[in-house]
């Protein structure tokens, strides 16, 4: 067993990403099929819409082939009689080729007599393949069956064994290598699987659910992965349920069991592990277990630690559990959690962000009327609230934090020292459409009142233009010196056009750079207030007062690169 645990490497636990698929196309590219055949390739998908045959046409017409098979192309007769009830795409197609709809089995016995068909396409339909998916396989030489002698004896022997005829395609499909097999390999490697006491029935499933136990040594590979489970207590018929029609890797498997063993599972431990979690050994091969342990130890997990993890594993699909984990990292980013503290959160607390399944954090976020930072805080102090923030539970807001009850305290008081009235309606939008500190108001606030304006004036403003009082007071300093020194403005223009302080300077610089220009030109009114150059939209200056003078546009656009260079 460790020999088995030292040849697994990291890189075969981290070549499958987090998020995976292991299939694989079952069929290669289309070949161009040389003899005559009846399925045209362009029209596959529509013959196979439209392969209705009315039951009397149908009974005469597979009654026609059947003879045609068994008596003309010597078949045996079980062959005939199954390719011939069981090709209806080809039958549809062959009857398209005949004129006389009165006798359907004259007309198609003559039609058969002097166009023979390639016989693999019924073959290859009644053994469970479609059109499409036979194309790649027709024999670029041969049409007729009784030449590809190892093709049916290879059959016979999985008919034979009791492997539904109409199965067979699957296995043809995704081990074409076991109808090339010499005379007996095939027989030994059925016997092979009694040999360790698997009964025939089970094999028979076992090899139509997944047949590449047939190609090479994988049915050892099989018989390997059959033993470990054995030791476990796990039975054949619980591999049978697993296997669900899916292809197994049971290399893979193997390597997957080796490993749990490696981290200090017991066989009982192991045994019950398996049983309890769904998919944990069969889901993609196990790739998604591999997955799983990748990205725990990308985040730290030790593989001592991986054994503490595995035997707490929540009873839940494998993945299931790999969905919420996945969704609860996403949740983590999009809160804006630092990557560290991310880590730390996946490294002592897997199993239970695999057992959550978190609302969307933009939902949460305002059920909760927090922000990220104050929501990070929280998950960071305790994970297990997370356990709150599941569909279906009920969120309730976060309670304010001792530093928010502080600035609201503040921020009130300062509202009600601007006027406003306590617990009125006003009061509550006021609260909503300041923004910041009130520390940080009351300095903006006395920022206004320090330039020079009156202390009862700006208050009133303020009521009406709250949205001055959200910019730093590093800009509003910038904007009022702009003001008096730059444009050489008094003072008292901020008491007849207050809301000069919400727009920026390069803004007020390109208008008045624009309307002095035209003013030189004579083309406008020279005694414009500051309020009517800055306060109108773009699209209403440009046309009133930029795109009247023939180089209005151009000297606009000049201006507007030196001030925007980018």
């Amino acid at each position: 067993m460790m020999k088995h645990l030292q040849k697994l490497t990291a890189p075969l636990i981290l070549k499958c990403g987090y998020v995976f698929n292991n299939s694989k196309p079952f069929f290669g590219s289309f070949q161009k099929v040389r003899f005559y055949a009846t399925a045209k390739k362009p029209k596959l998908k529509q013959e196979e819409d439209e392969c209705h045959i009315p039951r009397a046409v149908k009974k005469e017409a597979q009654a026609a082939l059947l003879d045609y098979l068994h008596s003309t192309r010597s078949l045996q007769f079980m062959d005939a009689e199954h390719m011939s009830k069981n090709s209806p795409f080809f039958l549809s197609n062959l009857l398209q080729r005949i004129d006389n709809e009165n006798d359907i089995r004259r007309s198609l016995t003559r039609f058969l007599r002097y166009h023979p068909i390639n016989e693999f396409e019924p073959f290859f339909e009644s053994i469970g393949l479609k059109p499409c998916q036979y194309l790649p396989f027709l024999p670029r030489d041969l049409m007729f069956l009784n030449d590809d002698h190892r093709l049916l004896d290879n059959y016979h022997i999985l008919c034979n064994y009791g492997i539904s005829r109409n199965k067979i395609g699957r296995i043809f499909a995704e081990a074409p290598e076991v109808f090339r097999y010499d005379p007996g390999v095939l027989d030994l490697k059925l016997a092979s699987f009694h040999g360790v006491g698997i009964d025939q029935s089970t094999v028979v499933k076992l090899v139509s659910a997944s047949p590449n136990l047939l190609i090479g040594n994988v049915h050892k590979e099989f018989f390997q992965v059959v033993e470990e489970l054995k030791k476990t207590g796990v039975e054949y018929s619980w591999i049978e349920e697993q296997l669900n029609g899916n292809s197994i890797d049971w290399s893979h498997l193997f390597e997957l069991i080796c490993f749990l063993n490696g981290l200090g599972l017991t066989d009982q431990q192991l045994g019950k592990l398996i049983c309890q979690v769904p998919g944990l050994l069969f889901d993609c091969s196990g790739g998604t277990t591999f997955s799983l342990i990748g990205f725990w130890l990308k985040f730290g997990i030790q593989k001592p630690e991986l054994l503490d993890v595995f035997l707490h594993l929540p009873q839940i699909p494998i993945t299931t559990f790999v969905f919420n984990m996945r969704q609860c990292y996403q949740f983590l980013i999009e809160i804006e959690m630092p990557v560290l503290e991310i880590g730390n959160i996946i490294h002592s607390y897997p199993t239970l962000l695999g057992s959550c399944v978190l609302k969307k954090a933009a939902s949460l976020l305002t059920t909760l009327n927090t922000g990220k930072k104050r929501l990070c805080s929280v998950i960071k102090e305790d994970p297990e609230f997370l356990r709150n923030l599941v569909r279906g539970a009920k969120v309730e807001r976060l309670p304010i934090a001792e530093e928010e009850l502080r600035s609201k305290m503040m921020k009130t008081k300062f509202l009600l020292d601007l006027g406003f009235s306590e617990n009125s309606s006003e009061m509550e939008k006021a609260l909503k459409l300041f923004r910041g500190k009130g520390v940080e108001l009351q300095e903006r606030f006395d920022c206004l009142v320090n330039a020079g304006l009156d202390r009862k004036h700006v208050a009133s403003v303020l009521k009406i233009y709250p949205q001055i009082l959200n910019q730093r007071k590093e800009v509003l300093e910038a904007k009022i010196d702009f003001l008096l020194n730059t444009l050489g403005l008094p003072l008292s223009t901020l008491v007849s056009f207050p809301s000069y302080l919400n727009y920026t300077i390069p803004r007020t610089t390109l208008r008045l750079s624009m309307y002095n220009w035209l003013k030189d030109q004579g083309k406008v009114d020279p005694t414009l207030s500051l309020s009517t150059i800055i306060a109108s939209s773009e699209k209403l200056f440009m046309k009133t007062y930029v795109n009247p003078h023939p180089k209005g546009l151009e000297v606009w656009k000049d201006l507007k690169r030196e001030l925007y260079p980018d």
